[in-house]
């Protein structure tokens, strides 16, 4: 099996027992991807952003990129257990505070999908291209990284969110 590179998405939004401060929790997680046989080998500035849905709590959100041998349903597994070490806790409710989420966004293999069990995996993240928090750091450390179903390159989807849009007449 060859090695393959992943685009993740990380964010946080309490305070971890350990860690501190969300922008810390992400540091912490980036260590934690660097590690045994995964590599980062790149890694965006944590930006501040307002949550979606009902949490008050502002995130901490950045992008890596990872390289290792491990497919999609191996490097999911490997993110959850990363969670669950700094304390997360899959609740069933979206949107929640939590100390740390890990998402795969992109992949060097292109399009994925998983739907065989309740932890459904899908290449590219389903919402991604809606999502600045989450555009906006991967542009920067993967501008060039093109989606495998729109062909737009990351920095392409991240400009359409950005751009000011005309008020309609």
């Amino acid at each position: 099996m060859g090695k393959h590179h992943y685009l993740i998405a990380l964010g946080s939004n309490m305070r971890h027992v350990r860690y501190g401060s969300p922008r810390r929790v992400i540091a912490a997680a980036l260590t934690a991807l660097d590690h045994g046989k995964l590599e980062v080998r790149a890694a965006s500035k944590v930006i501040e952003t307002t949550p979606l849905g009902p949490s008050r709590r502002r995130y901490a959100n950045a992008a890596a990129i990872i390289h290792g041998k491990r497919d999609p349903e191996q490097m999911l597994h490997k993110l959850r257990k990363i969670e669950q070490a700094f304390g997360r806790r899959r609740t069933g409710l979206e949107w929640g505070a939590r100390v740390l989420d890990l998402d795969i966004i992109l992949w060097s293999g292109g399009a994925w999908a998983d739907e065989g069990d309740e932890a459904s995996l899908v290449i590219p993240h389903p919402a991604f291209r809606d999502r600045d928090f989450v555009l906006h750091p991967a542009a920067a450390i993967a501008g060039t990284w093109r989606d495998p179903l729109t062909g737009l390159t990351v920095k392409q989807l991240s400009a359409r969110l950005t751009k000011p849009h005309p008020a309609p007449r």
